[in-house]
């Protein structure tokens, strides 16, 4: 649970401040609000987590078949140049600007398809498991495998290897997931 004066007391912050951090929190699916009783951070049931996990799967896996062959050097050049940048963020360690350029990564690679519902929904589902994902990424042997990963998708587009490319778009969402559900067997 979240409290507003802990919060306040916490971070040396006013009533508006710790309001308006809860609420952008909660925009971007960490917290949840309950009427009457509070902010709390989201949590899943296992079941939750591997349908919004499937349905992850499905809807970024098509966008990656969509994607038309080869892709303009600008916008390889655009999407590499966000992943030197990831690179450098998880070198130093900095696990909330790597979380934001992996959503930039994704964000830039998926847009590839041009199809706008597409991407509206990927979107809507990355940002369910926003809670999900960032547990994953305190380790930095995952950050790692993240980083490998997304060198890998862009040598599939450089080469043109589709299959290779939606392969790795599946494999890509697993380590998060299981992360989230061990952490969770665990405090069971």
């Amino acid at each position: 649970r979240l409290v507003e004066e802990e919060l306040m007391s916490r971070f040396a912050v006013k009533r508006h401040i710790a309001r308006e951090a809860l609420s952008s929190m909660e925009r971007m699916g960490l917290v949840e609000r309950r009427k009457n009783i509070g902010a709390f951070v989201r949590s899943f049931t296992a079941r939750e987590v591997t349908e919004l996990y499937r349905l992850r799967s499905l809807l970024e896996t098509e966008a990656a078949r969509s994607i038309p062959l080869p892709v303009p050097t600008d916008k390889l050049d655009e999407l590499i140049a966000t992943q030197i940048r990831h690179d450098d963020a998880v070198e130093a360690a900095d696990t909330h600007l790597v979380f934001r350029l992996n959503l930039s990564f994704h964000q830039q690679l998926f847009r590839l398809a041009d199809n706008q519902t597409l991407i509206q929904a990927i979107t809507e589902y990355a940002r369910q498991t926003h809670t999900i994902r960032f547990l994953s990424l305190l380790s930095a042997t995952y950050r790692e495998q993240a980083r490998a990963e997304h060198w890998q998708m862009i040598e599939a587009l450089e080469s043109q290897d589709r299959d290779r490319l939606v392969a790795l778009c599946a494999e890509h969402l697993l380590p998060s997931r299981d992360t989230y559900l061990e952490a969770q067997r665990q405090r069971l």
